[in-house]
């Protein structure tokens, strides 16, 4: 009886942790996203190495970083227009087309061995753009997807779906680097994105309203601002998670000169650091789809801005390989804790109309954040050390999350 009742309740917790994948438009992004975002990560781990062998230096990986960022701040709230007044699934056929080209030029570069810093900087640049027009879409098709009451789940399956690739793309890439060289990465990156695209192609979508396409752009974007500046729930988790971004996930682009010169390791060594900040942002994920409405969800926010410091100074501080795995482990449990909540509380709080133009602000500040720390701890690193960058960056953020526990209590009563 009692392995009865709890074989039992392990089959309502799965149900409940993957409640979304009943809907047949998810289950087709879900997979289809999965294989290209195990691609993209398999391409960025593979081309930061690359920059590193090119040029030797931390700053250059900061430029990289700096370029396919850089469009975030320049395109996105237009993609956040668009896709409130156009079908989101054509946005996205189009945006990933753009980036499976781009990653099959990668590829013939490294394969013609013509490649050169410069290029992948325009490559970047180039990517960005793409996914600047994006991302907006590819949040905001969620409430296509699945009825609203599954939205949380969904989004949490979302960064699942993300955090798995962040785990498998760069320990692929680390191994496929190694046996055959960059070029292939960016190949099977190129290939990758055919899932996706044939997903969006087999999707049923219902009919949807689009904004009104004779308002004018200037006053739809000033009505999304309008919105996220007057929320006060909304205005916190765009501050936060730009700052989270700006000096948090800027760590991801010294990552190949830390495995080479300051734990002595190879590409191999980058893929495990990179896969390792996903596992630790899989089980965050894994936790958030479980726990769905029944916790706190301001105090789990609160608890991933605080804990991410402390985890930043530890691994800057330990050089030491299975130490700087588990505290990676640690960061990207914080990182995607915080990522993801954000998200489901400006999406169960934002109507429909205005949901593609309020995600691209938080797509904008969360994406844009990322080159100006690139730049940053990319020429920090360059003059002093990566671990001195990386403590500069933890105090900053401790400095932060203690501002935010006095100055914005309210988030830690959010359900």
């Amino acid at each position: 009886m009692k392995l009865t009742l709890s074989l039992d309740g392990f089959s309502r917790g799965l149900q409940r942790t993957f409640a979304a994948l009943q809907f047949r438009n998810y289950r087709l992004w879900f997979f289809g996203q999965l294989i290209s975002l195990a691609g993209t990560w398999m391409q960025s781990a593979a081309q930061g190495y690359l920059v590193y062998e090119l040029t030797k230096s931390p700053a250059v990986l900061g430029y990289v970083g700096f370029a396919s960022g850089l469009p975030a701040w320049l395109f996105t709230v237009y993609g956040g227009v668009a896709a409130d007044r156009l079908p989101r699934r054509s946005v996205l056929l189009v945006t990933q087309s753009a980036m499976m080209a781009l990653a099959f030029l990668l590829a013939g570069l490294v394969f013609t061995k013509t490649v050169q810093p410069w290029h992948i900087l325009v490559i970047s640049f180039g990517v960005g753009v793409a996914n600047a027009l994006d991302s907006p879409a590819r949040l905001a098709i969620v409430a296509d997807l699945v009825d609203r009451e599954e939205m949380t789940n969904a989004i949490a399956l979302n960064a699942l779906m993300f955090n798995l690739a962040t785990v498998v793309g760069p320990a692929l890439a680390g191994v496929v680097y190694a046996a055959l060289g960059p070029g292939w990465s960016f190949a099977l990156n190129g290939v990758s994105y055919l899932a996706v695209i044939g997903a969006l192609l087999l999707m049923r979508l219902p009919n949807r309203r689009p904004t009104p396409s004779g308002e004018r752009v200037a006053e739809q974007l000033r009505e999304g601002f309008r919105y996220t500046i007057q929320s006060p729930v909304i205005r916190t988790v765009v501050i936060n998670i730009g700052v989270l971004s700006l000096f948090g996930m800027s760590l991801l682009v010294l990552l190949p000169a830390w495995a080479v010169d300051v734990l002595g390791g190879d590409v191999r060594t980058n893929g495990f650091l990179l896969a390792s900040r996903g596992v630790g942002a899989l089980v965050g994920a894994l936790m958030i789809a479980y726990l769905g409405q029944r916790v706190v969800r301001g105090r789990l926010w609160t608890a991933g801005t605080l804990l991410l410091p402390p985890a930043l100074t530890v691994f800057a501080l330990w050089h030491w390989a299975p130490a700087a795995l588990a505290t990676l482990v640690l960061v990207g449990w914080s990182f995607i804790v915080v990522a993801n909540i954000s998200n489901a509380l400006i999406q169960t709080s934002v109507p429909d109309h205005l949901r593609g133009r309020v995600l691209s602000i938080y797509t904008m500040v969360f994406f844009g954040s990322m080159p100006l720390g690139a730049l940053w701890i990319g020429q920090l690193a360059e003059r002093v050390s990566e671990p001195a960058a990386v403590l500069a960056n933890a105090a900053i953020l401790g400095a932060s999350a203690l501002l935010l526990l006095w100055r914005a209590p309210f988030m830690r009563r959010l359900a």
